[in-house]
């Protein structure tokens, strides 16, 4: 075995994948076995797109965490092989921000004095620039005004935007986030959210794992879904949802009728329940079933495509929503 491949914590004779200049991520038989049989990541291939915002997608224990712990060299693969910015782990974390599992800060600091304290901690920081990196890594992620109150007076929003702050403080090609949104009220989502898409407009990727689909739906460029260890499905967030049929929604207080209609006009999978229909579109057009609905007399509140969200493809691809144990 290579000084190269233990360096970057790989299993025995193996090595890293071809370099792909358009990839930041690359893995390939991904897995890891622990003690007692237990399989928590299975033969995965995955590849993240450089530039992306890349939502890494499943169920709690679907293997999210563990296999970023194995991008980040803290854990190792019991096979298969992987790189990141075209690199074994070890010589690529210095271009690699990460936050996992929340953050952990000194609640007695303040936001400024904590990041002085973890840049310190960092080997590969110059010493001489840490003022001036931290005050970038705090306006940069919104928190200037904040940098000398004590962090057990920030709110959950603010934490999490700290801890991104110091996956920040250099210079940084790759930004690896797990659920960094979670427990988070909805401007603390709305504030990471809009935080994630700014760097990402800056040119950094970001690879967001997350529970939270209709969360990621927002956020991301590409995803790919995890279900009990395996990569299900991968791609543009449009991609995963292509051959997809959408449906038409009608709310009325006629269900019946209105499901009648939908029938003579040919479409599928008519369905009422309460004072909602709905129907696969096919090639039919909304206007169209408006015009019929109201020619019969049926009252219509409202009516609406609905494309396919990435929960119906989750659903479709593994028959269950993201409720189960994985």
């Amino acid at each position: 075995m290579s000084a190269l491949t233990q360096e970057a914590g790989l299993p025995s004779g193996a090595a890293p994948p071809a370099p792909d200049p358009a990839a930041a991520i690359v893995t390939r038989g991904l897995t890891k076995r622990f003690r007692g049989g237990q399989v928590a990541v299975d033969a995965l291939d995955l590849t993240v797109p450089r530039g992306a915002v890349f939502g890494f997608l499943g169920p709690n224990g679907s293997g999210k965490t563990t296999t970023i712990r194995m991008l980040l060299g803290l854990v190792t693969p019991t096979a298969g092989r992987f790189s990141v910015l075209g690199l074994p782990p070890a010589q690529a974390l210095t271009r690699v921000g990460a936050l996992v599992e929340g953050p952990a800060f000194y609640p007695y600091l303040s936001g400024a004095a904590n990041l002085l304290r973890f840049d310190a901690a960092d080997p590969a920081a110059e010493r001489g620039t840490a003022r001036r990196r931290v005050a970038a890594a705090l306006d940069r992620v919104g928190l200037a005004a904040a940098a000398g109150k004590r962090y057990r007076a920030y709110s959950l929003g603010m934490r999490q935007r700290l801890a991104i702050a110091a996956a920040l403080l250099g210079p940084r090609e790759l930004l690896i986030l797990d659920e960094p949104t979670n427990g988070l009220d909805p401007q603390g989502t709305r504030e990471v959210r809009a935080l994630v898409k700014e760097i990402a407009a800056e040119g950094t990727t970001v690879f967001v794992s997350s529970h939270l689909l209709a969360e990621v739906e927002q956020m991301c460029t590409h995803a790919a879904i995890m279900r009990a260890g395996r990569l299900v499905a991968q791609g543009t967030i449009a991609s995963l949802s292509a051959g997809r049929v959408p449906l038409i929604r009608v709310e009325t207080p006629d269900a019946a009728a209105a499901a009648r209609v939908l029938g003579t006009l040919g479409l599928a999978a008519v369905r009422a329940e309460g004072d909602e229909v709905t129907a696969e579109l096919g090639a039919a057009r909304p206007e169209t079933i408006n015009a019929a609905l109201v020619g019969q007399e049926v009252a219509v509140r409202g009516l609406a495509v609905v494309r396919p969200s990435l929960e119906d493809v989750f659903v479709g691809l593994t028959g269950e929503g993201f409720d189960v144990d994985g």
